[in-house]
């Protein structure tokens, strides 16, 4: 019998949780599920650029880990582009890093930023500096989320 997974950090959530070819209703498509850590390491090797050790330390997994994981998702992604599939992302077991919740009281706008960055200055959506830490966070100190396995959260 194989070895749980591990739970593996992620940054956040991706704003969107299905892609798919425009034209092509999604009925008719085939989906690739892409979990939460594969994301996370497409989103730390390629979009952010780091090196191997650099994201595999951001995950909380080991370089072999790393790249295996990053392996599989460029994978998918490239099978979802060459054969034109739709791309889910969802599940895998990861835990979130821990951030803060501030909100705008002007534009309602609310945004997450990591600890140790300092207070936000303004709204980035309006630029007001009536903000404020979100209602449902004020008190919680830095206790992590836990480890979600095979969770798909809705967004807000």
């Amino acid at each position: 019998m194989p070895r749980p997974k591990c739970c593996r950090r992620i940054g956040g959530e991706p704003p969107c949780r299905i892609f798919k070819p425009a034209g092509i209703p999604r009925v008719v498509l085939e989906e690739i599920i892409l979990s939460m850590d594969e994301f996370e390491a497409i989103r730390l090797a390629d979009l952010e650029g780091l090196y191997h050790e650099q994201a595999a330390a951001r995950m909380n997994v080991s370089r072999q880990t790393f790249g295996r994981i990053l392996e599989e998702a460029r994978g998918k992604v490239a099978r979802v582009l060459v054969e034109g599939l739709a791309l889910r992302i969802e599940g895998g077991a990861t835990e979130m890093a821990e951030k803060r919740t501030f909100g705008c009281h002007q534009c309602q706008h609310k945004w997450t930023v990591p600890y140790g960055t300092g207070r936000p200055a303004a709204c980035p959506v309006c630029q007001s500096n009536n903000i404020a830490r979100a209602e449902e966070e004020r008190g919680v100190g830095r206790a992590g989320q836990g480890c979600r396995r095979n969770a798909s959260r809705k967004l807000e």
